[in-house]
């Protein structure tokens, strides 16, 4: 009787771990789901700044729901509300040596509602023809001070793309809040000055969504994020104008929600895990930015950001590249513990596009946390990248659930604090 009592007791145990093993699987059918879903033509192609965005978050957010994560500590919800503001000119003047200069000949730096300045209010700095515009632009802007910059006729082709630029609007998460800059093109020297500047600002409401697991550890965090904003409707071709953003980025987000899925089947973590959905990192990186300045970056223990894994690389299907590889160890350990599949995580091939820098985990390495984003996509080559091609139906599902199984087993070591990796020393990235 006590034998047989035994044999039900493992057989029911037995089911129980078959069915949690089952749900914790990562399925090209709920791959395909997601990336369908979030790229169909109805989401417009999920502009940051579009209405159709919140229909995206709000899908995201539902995902979170059912698998069943929590919100954010002090959230009340998976949405993390917040705004930046556009700031365009609406109407300028600019005076130099009591000479009224062209509106061709000028441009702002906008960070205030309205100014005037009178000589001697800003700084008069130049760039002068044997000057790097580029690098001299840079440094003058990321002071601390309003500047009044003359710039060589020499740099008239510089000056005007950079004047075609931010005359549209210049972004910023706060008003009044830092000096604006203005630019003159001329080669005289600047005696004296008036300008006047009344500014249009609109206030454009943004929203990543962020849910968690908590850990056993609630001081040690892991990020798993994934941007979901993609560059909306552009120009037509063959009568088709929606960017549908398949591969960038809702392959992104299937690996997310599905890593999310994977971690809620499993027993409660060691460290804290957070999956964070980042809005607007096509117009500039907004949602990540914001997001690193809301946390404490003493407790993110590491942070893997998956951008474009539609596609296989170059070197084939079940095979990953990892950016910034050499600032920590994050990718070592991704490797190791991958060792027994056929999945290989390695360097980014593409070291000359600076791809560490330009996607969402550049705010967070900046602060020291071994923060690296990991695609699969052959970018030289991919024709679909920012077009209306950028389809379901150019993906390859098999390739796209492998390579989300890899990330989230290739995590297991950090996220159970068997493995620390090592920090990133910010100075070494300037």
């Amino acid at each position: 009787m006590k034998h047989r009592f035994l044999l039900v007791v493992f057989a029911i145990v037995g089911l129980c771990c078959t069915a949690c093993s089952n749900n914790a699987e990562i399925k090209e059918e709920n791959v395909s789901r997601i990336i369908k879903t979030l790229s169909a033509d109805d989401m417009k192609g999920r502009h940051a700044f579009s209405p159709e965005i919140r229909d995206a978050a709000n899908f995201i957010a539902e995902e979170f729901q059912m698998i069943g994560l929590s919100p954010l500590p002090g959230q009340g919800d998976f949405l993390q509300d917040f705004s930046i503001y556009s700031i365009s000119p609406s109407e300028t003047e600019v005076l130099v040596n009591g000479n009224k200069v062209s509106e061709q000949h000028y441009f702002g730096l906008l960070n205030e509602e309205s100014f005037t300045w009178q000589h001697p209010d800003a700084d008069i700095l130049y760039i002068g023809e044997d000057d790097n515009f580029r690098e001299t632009f840079r440094t003058f802007v990321s002071n601390d001070e309003q500047n009044m910059v003359a710039v060589h006729e020499g740099h008239e082709k510089w000056f005007h793309r950079y004047r075609t630029y931010f005359n549209r609007s210049n972004r910023s998460f706060e008003v009044d809040q830092e000096p604006s800059d203005v630019f003159v093109l001329t080669s005289s020297r600047i005696r004296s000055y008036e300008v006047s500047y009344q500014n249009h600002v609109k206030a454009i409401p943004l929203f990543n969504v962020a849910g968690m697991i908590e850990g056993k550890r609630s001081n040690e965090i892991v990020l798993i994020t994934a941007h979901y904003d993609h560059i909306g409707v552009i120009s037509p071709m063959d009568d088709d104008s929606v960017a549908n953003g398949a591969n960038d980025n809702a392959s992104g987000v299937a690996g997310l929600i599905e890593t999310a899925r994977y971690y809620s089947n499993r027993p409660q973590p060691e460290r804290t895990i957070y999956f964070v959905g980042f809005t607007a990192e096509e117009p500039g990186g907004y949602g990540s930015k914001y997001f690193s300045e809301q946390i404490d970056p003493t407790a993110v223990t590491a942070m893997v950001n998956i951008e474009m894994i539609g596609k296989p690389a170059i070197e084939g299907p079940d095979s990953g590249w990892i950016t910034g590889y050499n600032y920590s160890d994050l990718g070592k350990i991704l490797q190791s513990s991958t060792a027994d599949s056929s999945f290989v995580f390695y360097p980014d091939p593409y070291p000359n596009q600076n791809l560490f820098f330009r996607s969402d985990n550049a705010p967070f390495a900046m602060l020291g946390i071994p923060a690296h984003s990991i695609s699969t996509t052959p970018i030289d080559m991919d024709q679909d990248y920012h077009r209306v091609t950028d389809e379901f139906k150019t993906l390859d599902i098999p390739h796209t659930t492998h390579t989300i199984q890899a990330i989230a087993k290739g995590m297991e070591p950090i996220i159970s604090a068997e493995q620390t990796p090592t920090r990133i020393n910010p100075d070494s990235l300037r």
